[in-house]
């Protein structure tokens, strides 16, 4: 499972997204042009044509990973969401930084991606694909098991156990209030434990990377999600790290680490990083 497009961050002074884009070049991300892959020749590209392919487009010391894109229809799709991250984590891979494009950046051809995005943002490009050289992404998604969870806080809050089988024991018309009393206490718990977990992973895993943006959880049962910007030279122990979290929370929380990924989380700072030095 990938970031969705959502996460993916946008490089700076890269064209708006078209909508509903004729035909044009899909722009994947910024890499060394010393670093091209051709695995990513044999992925599917954006737009789902099996009669194109992705390639680069250099210039000076950076490239681009790009596509053709048929015109006809907007993009959008989940599968196309899927073949945007599929060649940025594909490039990830491979140890080399890759700086992600928004999903849906399009131009007009392979001209205007090497004039107008490489030649404009050759040195910001390379200043900062050197500060990510080395790093990569890890994504952490933890989610609660809910029965787990809920024994958990009847276990700890006899007053919420005790509410909850008054309200059992109650008509459904009389015991409206209590409900919704009982459902406050709930979330408030739950919350006072999302909290308390989620700055667990960040004094555990937080010292093992070079930065981290926290997010919260994209459903009800989640925890949060957290990336971390973590150096080759530190990613066994990082990975150990998670493994051995995820040993502690068993059966209490399910834990899911995504990676290497393309830096989505990270890239516009190192933009601003480069920018604020010229």
């Amino acid at each position: 499972m990938v970031p969705t497009d959502e996460k993916q961050a946008r490089v700076a002074g890269a064209p708006a997204a078209a909508e509903a884009p004729a035909t044009g070049c899909y722009v994947y991300g910024i890499l060394a042009a010393s670093a091209t892959d051709p695995a990513v020749e044999k992925l599917t590209p954006v737009g789902g044509d099996k009669e194109t392919r992705v390639g680069y487009v250099r210039h000076g010391d950076v490239a681009a990973a790009v596509s053709p894109l048929p015109g006809g229809r907007p993009l959008g799709r989940p599968e196309d969401l899927r073949a945007h991250a599929d060649v940025l984590n594909t490039l990830a891979a491979t140890g080399a930084p890759v700086l992600p494009f928004r999903f849906g950046t399009v131009l007009k051809d392979t001209q205007a991606v090497s004039d107008d995005v490489l030649a404009k943002g050759h040195d910001s490009f390379v200043h900062a694909l050197e500060r990510l050289d080395g790093r990569a992404q890890f994504t952490l998604r933890a989610t609660y098991d809910e029965e787990a969870l809920l024994r958990e806080i009847f276990a700890d809050r006899p007053d919420i156990t005790e509410l909850r089988e008054s309200v059992a024991q109650m008509p459904e018309d009389a015991a409206y209030y209590q409900r919704v009393r009982l459902g406050e206490l709930i979330y408030e718990s739950v919350a006072a434990r999302r909290e308390k977990d989620t700055e667990l992973i960040k004094e555990r895993l937080g010292p093992l990377a070079d930065a981290m943006v926290v997010s919260e959880a994209p459903t009800d049962d989640g925890v949060t999600d957290v990336a971390f910007l973590v150096n080759d030279d530190r990613r066994a122990d990082f990975e150990r790290t998670a493994d051995r979290l995820a040993g502690d929370w068993q059966n209490r929380i399910r834990m899911r680490l995504l990676g290497p990924l393309a830096p989505y989380d990270f890239v516009a700072e190192a933009m601003e990083e480069t920018e604020g030095e010229a």
